[in-house]
């Protein structure tokens, strides 16, 4: 049986995005079903999520300056457009022929050749309004210029931003196809330069980072390994995370399939690490699908200790063990949710809860660009209330003295530090014997976009006294 000839990594992106509906679907699991049809996995991968991260920009330039608003671009052709448009915006390195002649073959196979014609004509008027795909953000006309990292943007002949000294937040919602009551609120709460700082982060590129299993190798083992495989890797400082310093498929790392290592954000290993587990409690992870935190857990307590993991997703609960049998990890024991009740009548209260709560996800918008054109703040209340129930179920689980870690990936005050304090105050006021509860320690992460990049987080050690 003859293997079909390989799509291109355009052709492959265009058919993601026809497929994917913003306000339902997370593209990566529509990308993932197609990446098989083509050698070009990691470009295909780039084009879909850095079309949808900058998806309103993108559709600002193509109205602005092709002479024709989206609205009337029909859905099979826009997303060509919109493909062409990212690169040539975000992409400078690539050709502009490159770029425009593909997208009108891609045209002429998908909707005829006169369509082919519209296309051309569409990415052709956009190309005479670049002045410079790539200039250096200093010194340039802000209402111009749309950047494509921290130090870099492609610039345009026509002011078509709005004025960042006058609506700072109206600016930086349309540089980053954000939505700009979230912008509000961010800059609210961090300043200006902070939030900045906070829209670069959530449109990067997010870097690959590496969590060896410590159960079963080391760093350096890890890494000679990547030598001999000439992949680029950077060890962190605490040698406790290597970075990926060129894009690869996770699952063909030299070690993946061997259970050496997890894929992990800084970020999110750092909630784990805050609790200090030990080898001697009996710990709940609550909300464990996928199971990064609960392995890691295992790992830190070197398989030693008993931990239960549960999610209220069934199916997700499936990667959990998954992952725990990948890596070798004998410790974890995966329930139901249905049978949390019964298993912790059988085994007593818990030494301490991994609550990693359902949450907005606006400290991981590289990752889940999909989050920008769903998010409303009722979601966020609706979640924080829902976050507020898991947290008072997990004190009702854990011994006097127990611990609860509780992480999210956002970075707003509503789902993390406010709603922390409103349960102590809930707890200080009951006036029940042992149900005292004190903040040991929180840490809020702001995303970054610096060498050493990482998504935001919160975490919060709350312990009963």
């Amino acid at each position: 049986m003859h293997r079909q000839s390989p799509k291109t990594a355009r052709f492959v992106a265009i058919t993601v995005l026809n497929r994917f509906d913003p306000a339902h679907d997370w593209a990566r699991q529509i990308l993932n079903g197609l990446l098989a049809q083509t050698d070009e996995k990691q470009r295909a991968t780039d084009l879909v999520l850095g079309t949808i991260r900058n998806a309103k920009a993108i559709d600002m330039v193509i109205s602005q300056f092709s002479g024709c608003a989206v609205e009337r671009i029909s859905p099979e052709l826009l997303n060509i457009v919109r493909i062409g448009a990212y690169e040539l915006i975000f992409t400078p390195a690539t050709a502009e022929y490159a770029i425009v002649d593909e997208a009108v073959e891609n045209t002429k196979t998908i909707a005829g050749k006169k369509q082919g014609g519209f296309v051309n004509a569409l990415l052709r008027q956009v190309i005479r309004h670049i002045r410079n795909r790539r200039v250096p953000l200093t010194g340039t006309n802000t209402r111009k210029v749309l950047p494509q990292t921290p130090s870099t943007g492609c610039e345009f002949d026509t002011c078509f931003l709005p004025q960042p000294e006058t609506v700072p937040a109206d600016y930086l919602s349309a540089l980053f196809s954000l939505p700009k009551w979230l912008v509000a609120d961010w800059m609210d709460e961090f300043g200006t330069e902070k939030t900045r700082q906070i829209c670069f982060a959530s449109n990067r590129r997010p870097s690959l980072y590496i969590r060896p299993n410590t159960l079963k190798t080391t760093t350096n083992q890890i890494t000679e390994k990547f030598r001999q495989a000439n992949i680029d890797f950077e060890i962190l400082d605490d040698e406790a995370m290597i970075k990926v310093k060129s894009p690869q498929a996770v699952k063909k790392l030299p070690g993946f399939a061997q259970g050496l290592l997890t894929i992990q954000d800084i970020t999110a290993s750092q909630a784990v690490k805050a609790l200090k587990p030990r080898c001697d409690w009996t710990i709940l992870d609550l909300c464990a699908a996928p199971g990064v935190k609960t392995t890691q857990l295992a790992e830190l307590t070197a398989d030693s200790a008993k931990i239960i993991a549960t999610d209220i997703d069934g199916r997700r609960l499936e990667k959990v063990k998954e992952n725990t049998a990948r890596l070798g990890i004998n410790s974890v024991e995966t329930i139901a949710y249905e049978q949390l009740r019964q298993k912790t009548a059988e085994i007593g209260p818990f030494d301490s809860v991994l609550l990693d709560v359902p949450c907005s996800n606006t400290g991981v918008l590289a990752k889940r660009p999909e989050v920008r054109y769903r998010i409303k703040p009722k979601t966020i209340t609706e979640l924080a209330k829902i976050q507020s129930r898991l947290l008072e179920t997990a004190a009702e689980m854990i011994t006097p003295n127990g611990k609860i870690c509780y992480s999210t990936c956002s970075i707003q005050k509503c789902e993390n530090s406010e709603l922390v304090r409103d349960f102590l105050r809930r707890k200080a006021s009951c006036g029940r014997k042992n149900q005292r509860f004190e903040l040991e320690s929180e840490r809020l992460i702001l995303p970054s976009a610096e060498a050493v990049d990482c998504d935001g987080g919160y975490t919060a050690i709350v312990a009963r006294k």
